[in-house]
């Protein structure tokens, strides 16, 4: 049945039934002004709000979208999938294919277990890891967001860092205890916590692009330095691809890159758009996994039928046509423009791009860490937020976000969109 509810009629009756009126924070519109627009229905490049608007669309699901919305390959998957059942509380068949997948593609991932989230890959791989070393302690990086894990949720980004709280309530200080904090790209930072507490460190734990509070890129060395000190030190070394994985290149950044983790966390692109996780990596490491080993992780979804079949056509999609090097060109096309249109408007912007993956940061220097990545000039991003919207162009309703074009993204979108934003980044009020 079609609902007729504007946006704002939707969001008055959500607020009284859910908390914030969203069922995840970031949706809520908190750091950009203004309620949030809701979606009837999406297709290819574009989303199509509850009161008739056609938006240009670079949030793409907050990742998972890279063959665009409603792709007619995955969409025929799930429908052939949905004929069999949509969930059956036993091994299937695509569970097997999807498996194939994956250990093809990824280069470190000989073994892998399915889960359905990506918090629940990275919890799975922040425990596989102490059961494998019987070690407590996690390093992980600020501004690395790696889901809603107890654990893990320590000067976090995304929705965290978005509405100011990157700590959370109902997190007991022990658990957090069991965790170090360090900032990106500081190498000398991770030389002496390992000098200091090497033997008590089960794990690092990195997304090797942070990509949830903007775009961060490594600097030269710096995550072949953190494989070296894991090594050293008997420690995992777990990379976050989540949003990475399958986008930049078939096997991630860490195919880019030529780095071999010891753990993968993926998901969002291996679902197709439905819920899906996975945890890979090396078979010895894999098997201390129940039923096998002595660390306990399961789920009555893992290996859903329906996920399973969106997630190979995605997959298979993406060996077939290896869309790659035309969505780098594309993200360096717009990143490009941008830059110069805020260089002629004397503004600072810095705008990191790698493959379909771009971000917007007001600062006056590239942006390295967590630090700097809080210290950018967030007025300025909100008011071009506000103006792309109000222009046919969705930007992640936070400065703190990646934004994604996927294959569905042509020409002529990359150009519309490059005209509303400089038009906006012209505007902005210094």
């Amino acid at each position: 049945m079609a609902n007729n509810d504007s946006s704002s009629d939707l969001f008055t009756q959500a607020q009284a039934l859910m908390p914030g009126g969203v069922n995840s924070p970031v949706r809520a519109f908190r750091s950009v002004g203004g309620s949030p627009f809701f979606t009837a229905r999406a297709e290819g490049a574009h989303l199509y709000t509850s009161d008739g608007r056609e938006l240009i669309d670079y949030v793409c699901t907050w990742g998972p979208a890279i063959h665009g919305h409603h792709d007619p390959d995955i969409h025929n998957s799930i429908a052939a999938a949905l004929e069999r059942g949509t969930s059956f509380g036993t091994p299937n068949a695509d569970e097997v294919r999807m498996a194939k997948q994956i250990v093809s593609m990824v280069p470190s991932v000989e073994k892998v277990r399915m889960c359905n989230s990506g918090t629940e890959a990275t919890l799975s791989a922040i425990r596989l890891a102490r059961g494998y070393t019987g070690r407590d302690k996690i390093i992980k990086f600020a501004g690395c967001y790696h889901g809603h894990v107890d654990s893990l949720l320590v000067k976090a980004g995304s929705g965290a860092l978005t509405l100011g709280n990157p700590d959370s309530a109902g997190i007991p200080a022990s658990f957090a205890a069991e965790t170090i904090v360090l900032e990106y790209n500081d190498p000398e930072a991770a030389k002496a916590c390992f000098a200091e507490q090497g033997d008590q460190i089960a794990a690092i734990i990195v997304e090797p692009y942070p990509a949830n509070c903007g775009l961060i890129l490594p600097d030269s060395g710096y995550l072949e330095g953190l494989r070296s000190l894991c090594s050293a030190h008997g420690a995992l070394l777990i990379f976050d691809e989540v949003m990475t994985g399958f986008r930049l290149a078939a096997g991630g950044v860490q195919e880019l890159t030529k780095i071999t983790p010891d753990l993968t966390a993926l998901g969002k692109i291996i679902g197709g758009g439905l819920p899906v996780g996975a945890l890979g990596g090396k078979a010895e490491i894999m098997d201390h996994l129940a039923p096998l080993g002595p660390v306990y992780q399961a789920g009555t979804l893992s290996g859903n039928p329906l996920a399973m079949a969106a997630g190979i056509a995605s997959l298979e999609k993406l060996c077939e046509r290896q869309p790659y090097s035309a969505l780098h060109a594309k993200g360096a096309q717009m990143a490009e423009a941008l830059r110069a249109a805020a260089q002629v408007k004397g503004l600072p912007l810095q705008v990191p791009q790698v493959g379909s993956m771009f971000a917007l940061f007001f600062a006056n220097e590239p942006v390295r860490n967590f630090s700097q990545a809080t210290a950018s000039r967030t007025k300025a991003f909100k008011q071009l937020f506000n103006h792309a919207l109000k222009n046919g162009v969705y930007l992640p309703p936070s400065p703190y976000e990646t934004c994604f074009i996927s294959t569905a993204h042509q020409s002529h979108h990359i150009e519309k969109t490059i005209q509303v934003l400089v038009d906006g980044i012209h505007r902005i009020d210094l």
